[in-house]
């Protein structure tokens, strides 16, 4: 055919390289969430404590402000411990066993403030241990093996102010000044008990220190010796705490060397008294606080020694077996303020003891033997707290607190005082704490019914009351806090608690009180009480039918109630107002009450409940009505309740919920359902169930692992109970891809195919359009020809002409003069037969299968035409199509066969078919016109060879 076509082919490989491009920007690494092992997310706070953790938990959120670690096995601390705490302000990694530290591991903790080490197993501070901690103002490593440090290990830490090396193995000074030499700003020290035998100032160091605050006690000094003015700022000193055969050498050569100092602690120090008197010399005139503990010679005349001192005002002499206190003990303690005598074994205190204490507020005799209380204390008209707990005290009369008109804070707890009498506290008008719990008291007699108006505290618990009668704390007006669990109340009448207007709070748990003792209205004149403990009772009821007389109907204001573990193991239930009159109350617990079911109204009188406690009841499963009304809840305890299903969660619309608790229950599955309708949940505890390892969990097993928002606690240790293949195995071991079609994949697959059909159809489209279009055609001649084989038409034409323009005047000049002209076959050529108007490929079409033959005639212009070449196609299409012999191949010139390998279509039809050759004709022009007329007489079929093409074959 004549037609021309434009050489400038696309190229596609850009466009490819752009679609590779967009293919692999789809995919996107998904956000995982945090879920930790065996702790706990509480705000902005870890809590990893005893959970036998070997290692550092790695998942952990960024906005961490303190993290605890203690209780754990944890054995080296390295950086990769702590890559991503940029907050963190407190780290507490107390009592593990890390004996080695690598240099830098703190580097990350930009932030860290507190770092706890305490009770661990390290030896040896090496290089730069606590390199990047410049914000650190305390350090805790107490309770160690250390032995050495390095000159480098505290080097980062400028701006350290509390230091705690205490119980450990450091032995020379010399090793405290590698510590001190890099803390500019210490300001105090602990070395408790460590192995210093000797105090040198100058091995210390030689300037001065800015520390504050020293403790040396517990170390076994032979020699202490200060020859510079090393604590120009010491406040607080500590020396002592061990026992010595020979009094401790005392060498502190200028008395101003501890003129700042204003506590000290001397107990136990083995001190020759003149040492000592010394020692309190260089205080003289800063003291403020002297702790004389076990002290076990010359005791009269150290106390005479420490009340000269005119600054003193606390003294503090504690288990020094004093037995008695003479008259004239104290006689120079005149400007003492407060006295701390525990544990002495006194057991007599003349009545003239204190007679020169004028000045003395606070008085502490507890852990002592006294049988009563001593009549010296009323001659402190000053005295404001006064401690006799834990002594034998059996009986307080009236007169014991005479003139005791300043005293706020009296403890009696821990004494034998079986009946108090209504005159005991008649002169006690401004005490406000008042402790007498433990102390085995059967009977009250009125002794709060007049007197005490000052009162805010009082406790009693602890002790043997049985009853509490009418008004028996009428008198208390002021009273807010009342302490009366652990007794053996058993009856409450209906005015018990009248007078109490003032009252916030009431303990009454682990008594005997019943439904009926709250029933009769025994609560109703605590208008203002905010807090009601009544766990551990016997409070039960066996029909939820509604109560005449509430017992709380009252208590508006009251927001905590509390009303857990009976003694019996009957089932009970709450009466459907039992909380009427609590429009207040945020939290709710009725623990281990022997609940088997709620009443749908149970909360209607609670609308602002916020936190509320079923554990430990049998419900087996809860309904969603009983929640309609609190709306607001926040935190959920049911744990240990029997429930086998979750369900009711789906309807109860707790969109508020943000803690759950609901362990060792027997529920198995964890539908999605359940976890999305509660869209606020940040914490959740599912310990000691038994989890069926199936796909039904698979949601809640994914949800597990990628959740940002919601901590599920203790998850890893979450185990199987079924399928039996499966049992005691992590529930988070489970693989769920087996369960549902991976989204992820689909999407994959989806966009993989749909880029590679995209690439084939460009390939195809720009390669291989014209074959598509020409079979198309060919398609559609074939269900033609299908449709049509019995009653097809005579060919119009004896041979389609396929030529190239520029082989137009061999076809025009030879060819048609020949076959037309003296042959007289009908042939079809192009410019001449086509129909006007028609598509190309339709015309090219009709004249192939509309002829007989189609003769192609082949030049290297023919080769290199798009349209001829369509044409060969389309012919070979018929050929292979029909299966007859319908092809007839003519070169007009020689074309080697290396130049026919671009044209795969040629060369495989010169394997099939025979041609003839023009040039080689040109001697005997006859025989090719011949032999051309005779394969175009020749037969359809392609095995009827009845003559043979002996011009040129290829076989």
């Amino acid at each position: 055919m004549g037609l021309e076509e434009d050489k400038v082919k696309p190229k596609p490989f850009q466009l490819c390289i752009v679609f590779l491009l967009m293919y692999v920007g789809i995919f996107v690494i998904p956000v995982r969430g945090f879920i930790l092992k065996n702790c706990r997310i509480t705000n902005d706070e870890a809590i990893c404590v005893g959970n036998k953790l070997t290692a550092v938990p790695r998942d952990l959120p960024p906005t961490l402000v303190n993290f605890d670690l203690s209780a754990n096995r944890l054995r080296r601390i390295q950086p990769s411990d702590f890559p991503a705490l940029p907050v963190l302000r407190r780290l507490d990694m107390n009592r593990n066993n890390i004996s080695h530290i690598d240099s830098g591991a703190f580097s990350s903790l930009i932030s860290l403030q507190k770092l706890n080490l305490n009770n661990n197993k390290l030896v040896h501070l090496g290089e730069n241990v606590f390199e990047g901690l410049s914000s650190l103002v305390e350090l805790r490593i107490g309770s160690n093996r250390i032995k050495e440090v390095a000159s480098t290990a505290f080097k980062s830490m400028t701006n350290l102010k509390f230091l705690d090396v205490s119980y450990n193995k450091l032995q020379k000074l010399a090793e405290v000044r590698l510590i001190l030499q890099h803390l500019p700003k210490l300001q105090e020290v602990v070395l408790i008990r460590n192995g210093f035998n000797t105090f040198h100032s100058w091995e210390l160091t030689n300037s001065s220190l800015e520390l504050s605050a020293i403790d040396l006690s517990q170390n076994a000094f032979k020699d202490f010796r200060i020859t510079g003015d090393v604590f120009t700022n010491l406040t607080r000193f500590n020396i002592g705490g061990f026992s010595s055969k020979k009094p401790m050498i005392w060498d502190v050569c200028n008395s101003t060397f501890l003129s700042q100092v204003s506590r000290l602690d001397v107990s136990g120090l083995p001190l020759a008294l003149q040492d000592m008197q010394a020692l309190l010399g260089a205080v003289n005139l800063s003291l403020t606080f002297l702790r004389m503990n076990k002290m076990t010679k010359n005791l009269s005349a150290l106390i005479n020694m420490s009340c000269t001192i005119p600054t003193m005002s606390t003294l503090q002499f504690r288990s020094n077996k004093l037995n008695f206190v003479g008259p004239y003990f104290f006689k120079l303690c005149v400007n003492v303020t407060e006295l701390d005598l525990t544990d002495n074994r006194i057991h007599y205190i003349d009545e003239n003891a204190f007679r020169s204490l004028t000045r003395l507020r606070i008085l502490t005799l507890s852990r002592n033997k006294l049988s009563r209380v001593p009549s010296a204390t009323r001659n402190l008209p000053f005295l404001s707290k006064l401690d006799l707990s834990s002594n034998d005290i059996s009986e307080i009369s009236c007169y014991d607190f005479d003139n005791q008109t300043k005293l706020t804070q009296l403890s009696l707890y821990q004494n034998s005082i079986p009946s108090l009498k209504e005159c005991v506290f008649k002169d006690l008008v401004r005490l406000q704490v008042l402790k007498l719990q433990t102390s085995h008291i059967v009977k009250l007699k009125g002794a709060f019914k007049t007197y005490l108006p000052n009162l805010t505290r009082l406790h009693l618990n602890g002790n043997k009351l049985i009853t509490i009668q009418p008004k028996e704390f009428e008198g208390l007006k002021s009273l807010q806090n009342l302490s009366l669990h652990e007794n053996q109340i058993t009856n409450l009448h209906n005015d018990s608690f009248v007078g109490l207007t003032t009252l916030l709070e009431i303990q009454l748990q682990s008594n005997c009180i019943t439904a009926q003792d709250i029933n009769t209205g025994a609560f109703n004149a605590l208008i203002n009480l905010r807090r009601l403990d009544l766990r551990e009772n016997h409070i039960s009821y066996k029909k939820d039918a509604v109560l005449t007389n509430p017992p709380f109907s009252n208590l508006s204001r009251l927001r905590e109630l509390s009303i857990l573990k009976q003694s019996h193991r009957l089932k009970s239930v709450l009466p459907i107002n039992f909380l009427e009159g609590l429009a207040n109350l945020t939290l709710f617990s009725a623990r281990n009450i022997h609940l088997a079911s709620l009443h749908k109204d149970t909360f209607n009188y609670t609308p602002n409940l916020e936190t509320l406690d079923l554990s430990v009841n049998e419900f087996s499963y809860l309904t969603a009505q009983p929640f309609f009304p609190i709306q607001n809840l926040k935190s959920l305890y049911i744990s240990r309740t029997v429930m086998k299903s979750l369900d009711f969660f789906i309807e109860a619309n707790l969109t508020q919920l943000q803690f759950l608790q609901a362990k060792y229950n027997q529920f198995s599955v964890i539908t999605e359902e359940v976890i999305k309708s509660l869209p606020a949940l940040s914490f959740l505890d599912f310990q000691g169930n038994s989890f069926t390892c199936n796909c039904d969990n698979a949601f809640f097993i994914n949800w597990m692992e990628t959740s940002v928002q919601t901590q599920v606690a203790y998850g890893y240790t979450f185990n199987c109970s079924e399928p039996a293949e499966f049992k005691n195995k992590r529930l988070l071991d489970f693989d769920i891809r087996s369960c549902s079609v991976d989204t992820g994949f689909i999407y994959y697959v989806c966009t993989t195919c749909t880029i590679l059909c995209f690439m084939v159809a460009f390939f195809t489209y720009h390669f291989m359009r014209w074959q598509l279009v020409y079979a198309y055609y060919i398609f559609l001649a074939w269900l033609f020809d299908t449709k049509h084989k019995n009653k097809q038409a005579p060919n119009q034409y004896d041979a389609f002409i396929s030529y190239n323009t520029h082989d137009e005047p061999w076809v025009i000049d030879e060819l048609l003069p020949k076959l037309e002209g003296q042959q007289g076959w009908r042939l079809c050529l192009h410019h001449r037969d086509f129909a006007p108007g028609r598509a190309i490929i339709d015309n090219i079409t009709d004249a192939i299968y509309g002829s007989r033959k189609t003769i192609c005639v082949v030049s290297r212009r023919y080769l290199e035409s798009e349209w001829c070449s369509r044409e060969v196609q389309a012919a070979s299409f018929r050929l292979f199509d029909e299966h007859r012999d319908v092809l007839i191949l003519v070169f007009l010139e020689e074309i080697p066969t290396y130049l026919l390998s671009p044209y795969h279509r040629m060369r495989k039809l010169l394997k099939r078919q025979t041609y003839l050759s023009w040039p080689r004709a040109e001697k005997h022009p006859e025989v090719f016109w011949e032999k051309l007329r005779q394969a175009l007489q020749s037969g359809d079929e392609l095995g009827d060879r009845r003559f043979t093409l002996n011009v040129t074959e290829t076989a």
